[in-house]
This record gives structure tokens, C-alpha cells and sequence, in this order.
């Protein structure tokens, strides 16, 4: 084993940070961390360039992602002019009201203004442009096709030395130390092992499975093409509508279709299948752009067991100088479009404690916890709404709390189809621009009320 040559100033407690992952959630946290920290080592284990996209090893960074209100304002805070630079590529911005064909389980949204402006784009596009960015700042050191062997401890209680080598190769292993070690290895990490190696307890997990399949492929839009929406959707809805897709405007004039099934609803990968299966979607503007399209790579199918969230902020001897971001952390079913923007709030919550410590004076110490905590804290609300909803594929089995919000929001549903306020506060809880609070305000919820009252009167002369 070779020791890292290069030593840590001692007048510097922020010298060096190392991420092991440098895909979307590593490439973001890198930026934040390039403000506060002499040099960052970003290690990718993928053999990706300046113009590489998606990761061969993301499987599901061949589908439609959606990158919510929120996180869009992030991203342009962390790397300004980029939603410009990827329009001028052709990905389209629009306010989400007025573009979107969004067919609810109780009908078709209202397509009226709401006021929250979003960007549809590839994960491929955008993974692109961020590393381009990243790579240029001085701070990082970005290593490609280097494999993370492992993260040690300089001490007890810490995890602080990372292992790693080129891949594939059978050369020494590098040890590096750091100041700040960050997990965004994805949903594939090895952080058990890490714990357990270093004598420390693995974090417990959360599960709720909802297993979703994935196909999706991109088409090249005829000359022609000019549509009156850039994004049309078809929601999954337990129990009752186990079938949906999206189909997407995106940069250099072509749509991005993902058909997802749950349980034994698998859209097929073979082009008939595929568009058999969008012609059974209640929204017919899928099959209309799939069939006029011209189909550009493979069509790729992705399956997605539900939701995981490691509980790190309830282990009672997490690791000093360790965090983890993005799917290291919780994986999300992709349904619902909150992991890249929630990846992006935890980059800019790391950032915010980083900024506090710094004008108080305050070492790292303490830092993972505090991070892990407050992290927790951002991801209970999309969690509970992805949870609550993929539960109720096994409805019996539930608690009354998730029966009750999934009853609500099918109220909600009912409501917006006919009332574009309630529908426009709908949308800004959706992309994370209010609280979910702001559905349950008693302007909305009397209108439930009198709804669930009125339906009861009714079932009740019928019988």
C-alpha cells in the first residue's frame, strides 16, 4: 500500500475532502464542497470524460428524469446560467400548468398557468454539463475508472482514510486522508461494510417495496412536430391504475418516453410492444409521439424494487468526518421525479453548515451528525408522499395514517380536475415549493369535506 504524498497543512482543518462517487449527487456535492475546502478528490469508478453522460453502471440513467421546481432553482444557484446553457440546446422551460398534458387518476389537470417554471432535459445532458463544470473548478481533482476499496479510520470513531486503485488494475492501493469523506457511491454502497469493518454498527433501513418496471427510449421528433405540451404524463395510482408513462421534450428536438407497469405490468422492449402498451395509457398523446418519432438508441428497461432509506441519523455512533448524499442515503421509487432535487438540497444544505461553522469559528467535529440529522429532516417530506402512495399497492396491510393520506389525495385529484387553485397548490407541493401543509389549509380542506359529504349523501338516496 502507497501512502498519499501529499500531507495536510496543519493551519488548514478544511484541506481536503475526498467524495467517492461522481455521478449526479457527487458531481453537485463536489461543487459545494469545492467553496470550503482546499482540494477535492472526487473518485468515479466509471471511465467517464469531459463529454460522458449517463454511467454505464446507473442503469437507470437511461429514463425520463424529472427534475423538480426546487431543484432547478438549486442548480442555477450552484451553477449559474445553466438552465440557459442547456436551453440553448433545445430543452424547453415552461410554466408547469400551461405545458403539461397531466391525465390524474380523476381526469385531466386544468392547463391554466400555476406560476412554477420547470426544465425537462436528459439525465445525460445534465450529468454532462455538470461534470464539465465541476472539472473546471481548481479545487477538484476528478479520478475516473478508480475504485473505491475501501473507507477507513484514522482513529476510532471515525472514518476518515480512504482506499482506493484504478480499476481493474492489480497495482498498490493509494490511501488518502481527509477532512471530510462523502458517500455518494448511490444505492450500491458499501457502507455496511465500512461500519462494520471500522467496529461500528450499520444503520438500520426503511423499506417500502413497490416494485415498478421501467422502459424507456428516446425519439427524434419530425420537422413538423410542434405540440401544444412539452411534457405529457400518465400517473400511476394504487390500487386501481398500474400503468402510466411520460413522454418528455427534451434538448436537441426529441421526446424522452419512459412506460412504467407495477407488479406484473411490464411495458415490453421490442417497438410493436412498446407501443401496444403506450396505446393502452388512458393519455393517447404517449402512442401519438412514439409512433410519429424516429426511435434513436436501444429502448432500455429498468426494474426498481421501491423505496430505501438507511437510517444513519438514528445510529447512535455514526462516524466523524463521514456523510452520505443521494441514494447512499435514500433511494426513492423514480415515479414520483424528488431524487435529483432532493440530491441537490442536501448539496446545499452541506453547504449551509459548513458556511455556519466556518463564521463561528467551529471545526468539523460533530459535523456528520448534525448532517445526517438535518438531512433526515429534508427527506421525511417527499418519502412520506412516495411511501404513502406505494404502500396502498397492498392496501389491507396499511396503517389507517397511510389509508387516510391516500384517501386525501385521491380527494385532492378530484378537486383539481375542476378547480385550478387547488390544482396550482397541488403542483407547488409536488415540486417542493411548499409544504405539504399547504394542501391541508381549510380553504382546501372544507372543499374535501363538503366533497366526501356530498358523495355520502348521494350513496346514501342511491341506496
Amino acid at each position: 500500500m502507497v501512502e498519499s504524498k501529499r500531507s495536510l497543512p496543519s493551519d488548514a482543518p478544511r484541506g481536503r475532502a475526498v467524495v467517492v462517487g461522481g455521478g449526479y449527487a457527487g458531481l453537485v456535492t463536489a461543487r459545494v464542497l469545492a467553496d470550503h475546502f482546499e482540494e477535492v478528490l472526487v473518485l468515479e469508478r466509471d471511465a467517464v470524460g469531459p463529454d460522458s453522460g449517463v454511467h454505464p453502471s446507473v442503469p437507470q440513467g437511461y429514463h425520463a428524469h424529472a427534475l423538480l421546481a426546487k431543484g432547478g432553482d438549486v442548480l442555477e444557484e450552484l451553477f449559474p446560467g445553466l438552465r440557459a446553457e442547456l436551453a440553448e440546446l433545445g430543452a424547453p422551460v415552461f410554466d408547469y400548468g400551461e405545458r403539461i398534458s397531466f391525465l390524474l387518476p380523476t381526469g385531466y389537470a386544468p392547463p391554466d398557468p400555476v406560476g412554477v417554471s420547470i426544465q425537462t432535459f436528459t439525465r445525460d445532458e445534465l450529468e454532462r454539463r455538470l461534470r464539465q463544470r465541476v472539472a473546471r473548478l481548481p479545487a477538484v481533482r476528478l479520478l475516473a475508472a478508480t475504485a473505491c476499496e475501501t473507507v477507513t479510520g484514522s482513529a476510532p470513531g471515525r472514518l476518515d482514510r480512504v482506499l482506493h486503485r484504478p480499476r481493474g488494475a492489480a497495482g498498490p492501493t493509494e490511501a488518502v486522508d481527509a477532512d471530510l469523506v462523502v458517500d455518494a457511491s448511490g444505492r450500491s454502497t458499501s457502507v455496511d461494510r465500512w461500519l462494520t469493518d471500522a467496529r461500528l454498527p450499520a444503520s438500520g433501513t426503511t423499506v417500502v417495496k413497490a416494485k415498478i418496471t421501467y422502459t424507456s427510449a428516446c425519439y427524434a421528433r419530425p420537422p413538423e412536430d410542434r405540440q401544444d405540451f412539452d411534457v405529457a404524463y400518465q400517473m400511476t395510482f394504487a390500487p386501481g391504475v398500474p400503468r402510466g408513462g411520460v413522454v418528455l421534450a427534451v434538448e436537441h428536438h426529441r421526446w424522452m418516453c419512459s412506460l412504467f407497469g407495477a407488479e406484473g405490468h411490464v411495458p415490453p422492449t421490442d417497438d410493436e410492444g412498446y407501443l401496444d402498451f403506450a396505446r393502452s395509457l388512458g393519455n393517447p398523446r404517449l402512442a401519438e409521439q412514439i409512433k410519429c418519432g424516429t426511435r434513436e438508441g436501444e429502448i432500455h428497461r429498468y426494474t426498481n424494487p421501491g423505496n430505501e432509506w438507511r437510517l444513519h441519523h438514528k445510529n447512535p455512533r455514526w462516524p466523524e468526518r463521514f456523510i452520505a448524499v443521494g441514494d447512499a442515503v435514500c433511494v426513492f421509487n423514480p415515479v414520483y421525479g424528488q431524487g435529483l432535487t432532493v440530491a441537490a438540497l442536501e448539496a446545499e444544505l452541506l453547504g449551509r453548515l459548513l458556511r455556519q461553522r466556518r463564521a463561528k469559528g467551529a471545526g468539523l467535529d460533530g459535523l456528520s451528525r448534525t448532517y445526517q440529522r438535518a438531512a433526515a429532516r429534508l427527506i421525511q417530506v417527499p418519502w412520506t408522499m412516495a411511501s404513502s402512495s406505494d404502500l396502498m399497492w397492498a392496501p389491507d396491510r396499511q396503517p389507517l395514517s397511510a389509508r387516510f393520506a391516500h384517501w386525501y389525495n385521491q380527494q385532492v385529484f378530484a378537486l383539481a380536475v375542476h378547480d385550478p387553485g387547488v390544482w396550482a397548490r397541488f403542483v407547488r407541493v409536488l415540486n417542493m415549493t411548499a409544504p405539504p401543509s399547504l394542501l391541508f389549509r381549510p380553504a382546501v380542506l372544507a372543499k374535501v369535506v363538503r366533497r366526501a359529504l356530498a358523495r355520502r349523501r348521494g350513496a346514501g338516496g342511491a341506496g
